[in-house]
């Protein structure tokens, strides 16, 4: 018995982190990079409701809804979309279909609804799935918990 509780006592010493501990201090987190001259702030750390997570202002939303189609506005075509991390503020879509930050339009085939949207390289596989913010998810009215398939234009 002594050698067993010797040996649990070694095993257990030697390990670095505390076991089932979760690290302290404030997560440090850099923004993603944005078109947005002044986008939204994160959500509180108190954040639970979508109301909550969602920080983007009227006028983002008016602005993301009043759609106009563009000259020179190209399909980059369909991907299946899911919600994104609700912390990250904005109206945007991570989509392998881009790689460079740039401003274009999402349209939900289910409703043909259509908002503009900040296009952001996920860094995925071309045919990969894509990442929609929760501001989008709800200016689609999409589903939270869906998937969906979305329509993206580049400007």
């Amino acid at each position: 018995m002594r050698h067993f509780l010797l040996g649990a006592f070694l095993f257990l010493s030697a390990c670095a982190e505390p076991l089932f501990q979760t690290p302290t201090g404030p997560a440090v987190t850099t923004p993603p990079e944005t078109l947005d001259p002044t986008p939204p702030p994160p959500p509180p750390p108190t954040a639970r409701t979508v109301e909550q997570f969602d920080t983007t202002s009227q006028e983002d939303r008016i602005e993301a809804i009043t759609v106009v189609q563009r000259t020179g506005e190209r399909s980059l075509g369909v991907t299946n979309v899911s919600l994104g991390s609700a912390t990250d503020p904005g109206i945007w879509i991570k989509t392998a279909q881009v790689t460079e930050l740039q401003m274009g339009r999402a349209v939900y085939l289910v409703t043909g609804k259509s908002i503009n949207i900040e296009l952001r390289p996920s860094g995925g596989e071309a045919g990969s799935a894509s990442q929609l913010s929760l501001a989008a998810m709800r200016l689609l009215e999409i589903p939270l918990t869906d998937l969906a398939d979305v329509e993206v234009f580049a400007n």
